[in-house]
């Protein structure tokens, strides 16, 4: 079991809108995105005038003149989630960051991330690319409690935009950037907690989605939305079967990758709508911090009794899925 105290996220300021997409000429429209992915919106952490004048066409320029770096952002949330949680950076012993859009090649993220906030504590990357978040509290429940520190401290930071060819329809629409926070425990009890969860991968298959040497997003589109909505509604059900008889109510949280994509799940499985968080349609594909940020999102609505479904997947290709219970205080 794994206590989850709080939840904390972040989205810069500049929005990619579907009609600011529409204004670069790249032969797309408002109801065209719509019909396809189901975003509107989007963050970025780029100048929406250096989109319109390059289009992103050199990636790497883009770290120049980026108006957050991952750290920052990171940071960013790891402080909602620190006050949510009443607590200070120095009641953190670990830091565990992931990111497939990072700042800098070494030393790890969470060494940034750490200093950002004044934390002098263990830390250490463990990445997964979109299913990082679902790897960091699959790890941490199987490692041994009375060896771990109190308050441990994960983060997910991504900025794909940076990535993303704005000349190229197909990959402009998707993206947006973020971070995410996360205090967990393994001793100190709270009213949610991690009760069980698994991960898998497909490695035959990692090169179908990915961000190259040169910094340029690819992906096989109709192969990936098919393992990601297949894996997910498998796993889903899994989870539906052991926990949904006894909850007063079952929530799913999936990869915000594409609203289409996610419909389509809680169509096959009969989630309510109400019962589906997301923020897809809002943020875009926010890789690792997609899933986490819309639970964050949704901190001050949980309560006792309800059972929290992530199903999380993401390039690699992997997959993680984990049960979230919601009792009274602790």
């Amino acid at each position: 079991m794994l206590y989850l105290h709080s939840m904390g996220h972040f989205n810069p300021e500049n929005v990619l809108s579907n009609k600011f997409l529409e204004e670069l000429d790249i032969g797309t429209t408002n109801d065209w995105i719509m019909e396809r992915v189901g975003i509107q919106t989007r963050r970025t952490v780029l100048p929406l005038d250096y989109i319109k004048k390059t289009k992103n066409i050199n990636p790497l320029e883009s770290f120049s003149i980026r108006q957050y770096k991952n750290s920052q952002m990171g940071a960013r949330a790891a402080r909602m989630a620190l006050e949510r949680a009443s607590l200070t950076p120095a009641d953190i012993g670990m830091l565990i960051a992931g990111t497939s859009s990072p700042d800098n090649i070494a030393p790890a993220e969470a060494s940034a991330m750490a200093a950002e906030l004044g934390i002098e504590a263990a830390c250490f990357d463990l990445n997964s690319s979109c299913s990082t978040f679902g790897m960091h509290v699959n790890l941490i429940m199987r490692m041994q409690p009375e060896l771990l520190t109190p308050y441990i401290l994960l983060i997910g930071a991504e900025s794909p935009t940076r990535s993303v060819n704005y000349s190229d329809r197909n990959s402009a629409i998707l993206f947006g950037d973020g971070a995410i926070a996360a205090v967990v425990s393994t001793k100190i009890p709270a009213r949610a907690a991690f009760v069980s969860g698994d991960f898998d991968s497909r490695p035959s298959e990692w090169r179908k989605v990915g961000i190259d040497g040169d910094w340029t997003f690819h992906q096989e589109g109709k192969a990936i939305q098919v393992f990601a909505v297949k894996t997910t509604t498998e796993y889903l059900k899994v989870l539906q079967d052991q926990y949904a008889s006894a909850a007063r109510r079952l929530i799913f949280i999936g990869h915000q990758a594409n609203l289409t994509m996610l419909k389509s799940v809680c169509k096959r499985r009969e989630i309510k709508p109400e019962n589906h968080w997301y923020n897809v349609d809002q943020f875009g594909n926010t890789g690792c911090c997609g899933a986490p940020a819309s639970l964050s999102m949704h901190w001050d609505e949980i309560q006792p009794g309800d059972n929290i479904a992530m199903v999380i997947v993401g390039a690699g290709l992997t997959w993680t899925y984990m049960m979230l219970k919601v009792e009274n205080e602790p």
